[in-house]
């Protein structure tokens, strides 16, 4: 993976946000991160960052570009003869985390075609494919419509994993109080 970070503090990061100029401005950009985690790291990572003292607001802005992030099971298994559950790959082609003066993190997806390509860096431009010729019912989709129906399908994608995560965390709180639940 690549990864470049910049930090500006002082009058040069107003440009940013007013409290950039006393706190700082972080900008992280992490691109092709490949990873696999096991479910259990993720419910255990709450306790981790639970604190009594309240952080110093640093605004922010994290890019994720073609990053593949895996999610696997790694709780007991109710029945011994289950092959187990599936894991969950979770893709992103391209997402802004952004925390402005107010602490509060915001989702968003960069604006515009341009946006993604200026972004990325260079060794990665090379690698980047024309989208290849799609037909769906007979009928042959125009390459503007392809974008926006992956773009679709990454949200379906990230509701069906987030679904999943919440239903197993469902489980295993009714399991905490019955052990002997079955589905």
């Amino acid at each position: 993976p690549e990864v470049c970070l910049r930090l500006e503090v002082g009058p040069s990061a107003a440009v940013h946000s007013p409290l950039a100029v006393q706190n700082g401005f972080l900008h992280m950009l992490v691109h092709s991160y490949t990873a696999e985690l096991f479910m259990s790291f993720l419910t255990n990572l709450g306790p981790f960052l639970e604190d009594e003292i309240i952080p110093e607001v640093i605004p922010m802005e994290i890019e994720v570009v073609d990053a593949k992030i895996t999610l696997k099971d790694d709780s007991p298994r109710i029945y011994p003869t289950s092959p187990g559950p599936v894991p969950i790959t979770l893709a992103v082609d391209h997402v802004v985390v952004k925390r402005g003066d107010d602490g509060v993190f915001y989702l968003t997806a960069p604006q515009g075609e341009g946006s993604s390509k200026q972004e990325k860096p260079a060794s990665a431009l090379g690698e980047q494919k024309a989208p290849a010729e799609c037909v769906s019912a007979g009928t042959r989709l125009q390459l503007k419509e392809v974008p926006e129906l992956q773009r679709e399908l990454q949200t379906m994608k990230l509701a069906l994993a987030e679904a999943n995560m919440d239903k197993a965390r469902l489980l295993q709180e009714v399991r905490k109080y019955n052990p002997l639940f079955q589905l």
